[in-house]
């Protein structure tokens, strides 16, 4: 397989560390719950052809959608979706959306969700496969890497300021769970995004440094780097590769809430997708937890942030964090009766107007 083969998974073979959520109320999400071996039969089967819809969402009437490819400057090739609204007027210059899928995630899910429907409501929209993710290359596949994630979302800038439609001064960018993070680090290092809403952030960072805990505990961090270090060298001698994964394959009466929210998506028809196993190569995390993506956020204003979180939602801390330390203008909005994953998918919840409005307003020509 070559190194942007977008089929690259693991082998059937490799090792998994089976992480349950409630990790993440601990130090990082690196605590074994136990270790097994996952199928991954389902990843060996072929990417459905570009006409076919394969997405876990309804197609729209409204919109056009086509599926696209294009370099990263790691050199690595991005697969992406590309929804345009039928009524567009394709003679003149438009605004412009980015669309980030949660960690672990692929575009079929989530993100393509938010990018139809923000193209339902005006908006030319992308929706990529992360670098090491879905349909697109980067080998080995499921390797978290916060350069290329951050990159992944420039490029697709790049991608869309190509588009004779767009205009390249009314581009935004919506991060959804792990994306909202890597969106703001985007944000913060390139001024051509004018606006950044993220959506059930999570920090991949901080998460892999000390979870949900509010100080860190070094001691615990160390411990859990060793234990990487150790894998590692395994792996350098030869080892299966071991893969960190982060949504049950089942849930049983002792699984806690976090836990049941992430299988009722990842592992139901609800949300479930073929190339998305939420695993990430236990030794990528590593690296992960030099990742902070809220330390320069005072880098992006006098662009425009707006951070929805749900009210229940055990991800909120991020989104407080996040709002804490961004200069203005910024928005929180909580919305009510959500946790995390309601926002994935549940429309009824998703603020579709406040989304359209914040956009409407920072993008506008």
């Amino acid at each position: 397989m070559s190194e942007n083969d977008p089929q690259n998974v693991p082998s059937q073979d490799a090792k998994f560390l089976s992480v349950d959520r409630r990790s993440l109320l601990k130090l990082t999400g690196l605590t074994a719950a136990a270790i097994g071996v996952i199928s991954m039969s389902d990843m060996t089967t072929e990417a459905q052809a570009a006409e076919t819809w394969d997405k876990t969402f309804p197609k729209s009437d409204k919109v056009d959608h086509q599926k696209v490819s294009f370099m990263n400057k790691l050199g690595i090739l991005l697969v992406a979706d590309v929804y345009v609204p039928k009524s567009l007027d394709r003679s003149q210059r438009h605004a412009a959306l980015v669309v980030g899928h949660p960690y672990g995630g692929v575009k079929e899910q989530t993100s393509g969700l938010y990018a139809q429907t923000m193209a339902e409501r005006g908006f030319v929209t992308i929706a990529h496969d992360a670098s090491y993710n879905g349909e697109s290359g980067g080998q080995p596949h499921f390797t978290a890497s916060a350069e290329a994630f951050v990159e992944d979302f420039l490029a697709a800038v790049d991608y869309l300021g190509q588009q004779p439609f767009v205009d390249r001064e009314r581009i935004g960018i919506i991060g959804v769970c792990g994306s909202g993070g890597f969106s703001l680090a985007a944000a913060e290092i390139d001024p051509r995004i004018k606006a950044v809403a993220t959506v059930s952030m999570y920090d991949i960072g901080q998460g892999q440094r000390q979870g949900l805990a509010e100080n860190l505990d070094l001691d615990a961090l160390k411990s859990q780097l060793k234990e990487i270090s150790v894998q590692r060298w395994a792996e350098v001698d030869g080892a299966e590769r071991m893969m960190a994964v982060g949504t049950p394959e089942v849930v049983t009466a002792d699984s806690n809430p976090i836990a049941r929210e992430f299988f009722d998506y990842y592992r139901t028809p609800r949300g479930q997708h073929p190339r998305s196993t939420t695993a990430m190569a236990r030794t990528s995390n590593a690296p992960m937890t030099l990742f902070w993506s809220f330390d320069k956020l005072a880098w992006i204003s006098p662009r425009p942030l707006l951070f929805v979180t749900g009210d229940h939602a055990h991800s909120r801390v991020f989104s407080e964090q996040a709002y804490a330390k961004a200069s203005e203008p910024k928005e929180l909005h909580v919305v009510d009766n959500a946790g995390h994953v309601d926002l994935y998918d549940r429309v009824n919840l998703i603020p579709w107007d406040n989304l359209q409005g914040f956009f409407d307003q920072h993008l506008s020509a």
